[in-house]
Protein backbone atom coordinates (compact mmCIF):
# COMPACT_ATOMS: atom_id res chain seq x y z
CA UNK A 1 0.00 0.00 0.00
CA UNK A 2 2.79 2.38 0.83
CA UNK A 3 5.66 2.72 -1.55
CA UNK A 4 8.50 5.02 -0.47
CA UNK A 5 6.23 6.95 1.92
CA UNK A 6 3.42 7.45 -0.62
CA UNK A 7 0.17 5.55 -1.01
CA UNK A 8 -0.25 3.61 -4.24
CA UNK A 9 -3.53 2.96 -6.14
CA UNK A 10 -4.66 0.08 -3.90
CA UNK A 11 -4.24 2.19 -0.80
CA UNK A 12 -6.40 4.96 -2.23
CA UNK A 13 -9.03 2.47 -3.37
CA UNK A 14 -9.24 0.77 0.03
CA UNK A 15 -9.32 4.08 1.87
CA UNK A 16 -12.11 5.36 -0.39
CA UNK A 17 -14.05 2.13 0.06
CA UNK A 18 -13.66 2.39 3.84
CA UNK A 19 -15.06 5.94 3.89
CA UNK A 20 -17.94 4.88 1.63
CA UNK A 21 -18.81 1.98 3.95
CA UNK A 22 -18.67 4.32 6.96
CA UNK A 23 -20.95 6.83 5.24
CA UNK A 24 -23.48 4.12 4.36
CA UNK A 25 -23.47 2.85 7.96
CA UNK A 26 -24.09 6.35 9.33
CA UNK A 27 -26.99 6.92 6.91
CA UNK A 28 -28.51 3.55 7.83
CA UNK A 29 -28.16 4.27 11.55
CA UNK A 30 -29.87 7.65 11.23
CA UNK A 31 -32.67 6.10 9.13
CA UNK A 32 -33.29 3.35 11.67
CA UNK A 33 -33.28 5.79 14.57
CA UNK A 34 -35.74 8.11 12.85
CA UNK A 35 -38.14 5.32 11.94
CA UNK A 36 -38.19 3.96 15.47
CA UNK A 37 -38.42 7.33 17.20
CA UNK A 38 -41.08 7.52 19.94
CA UNK A 39 -42.91 10.35 18.17
CA UNK A 40 -43.25 8.29 14.96
CA UNK A 41 -40.65 10.07 12.91
CA UNK A 42 -41.35 9.97 9.21
CA UNK A 43 -44.25 7.55 9.61
CA UNK A 44 -46.49 10.35 10.85
CA UNK A 45 -46.57 12.19 7.50
CA UNK A 46 -49.74 10.34 6.48
CA UNK A 47 -51.50 11.50 9.65
CA UNK A 48 -50.92 15.16 8.75
CA UNK A 49 -52.65 14.68 5.38
CA UNK A 50 -55.92 13.41 6.88
CA UNK A 51 -58.11 15.20 9.39
CA UNK A 52 -58.42 13.61 12.79
CA UNK A 53 -61.36 11.52 13.95
CA UNK A 54 -62.52 14.25 16.32
CA UNK A 55 -62.52 16.83 13.52
CA UNK A 56 -64.57 14.54 11.29
CA UNK A 57 -67.00 13.86 14.12
CA UNK A 58 -67.36 17.60 14.78
CA UNK A 59 -68.00 18.24 11.08
CA UNK A 60 -70.71 15.59 10.95
CA UNK A 61 -72.31 17.08 14.06
CA UNK A 62 -72.14 20.60 12.61
CA UNK A 63 -73.79 19.43 9.38
CA UNK A 64 -76.59 17.78 11.35
CA UNK A 65 -75.75 14.25 10.22
CA UNK A 66 -75.67 13.05 13.84
CA UNK A 67 -77.57 14.24 16.91
CA UNK A 68 -76.30 15.32 20.35
CA UNK A 69 -76.55 11.87 21.89
CA UNK A 70 -74.65 10.13 19.09
CA UNK A 71 -72.01 12.87 19.03
CA UNK A 72 -71.36 12.53 22.77
CA UNK A 73 -71.35 8.72 22.60
CA UNK A 74 -68.84 8.63 19.75
CA UNK A 75 -66.70 11.33 21.35
CA UNK A 76 -66.55 9.27 24.54
CA UNK A 77 -65.42 6.24 22.53
CA UNK A 78 -62.67 8.31 20.89
CA UNK A 79 -61.49 9.66 24.25
CA UNK A 80 -61.42 6.15 25.75
CA UNK A 81 -59.40 4.87 22.78
CA UNK A 82 -56.97 7.79 23.07
CA UNK A 83 -56.53 7.24 26.82
CA UNK A 84 -55.98 3.53 26.25
CA UNK A 85 -53.32 4.17 23.58
CA UNK A 86 -51.47 6.69 25.71
CA UNK A 87 -51.58 4.37 28.70
CA UNK A 88 -49.97 1.52 26.72
CA UNK A 89 -46.86 3.56 25.81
Amino acid sequence: MFVYGHMNGWGWALMSLGWLVLLVLVVLAVTVLLRHAPDGGAGRAADRDHPGARALLAERYARGEIDDEEYRRRLAVLEDATAHRQGSR
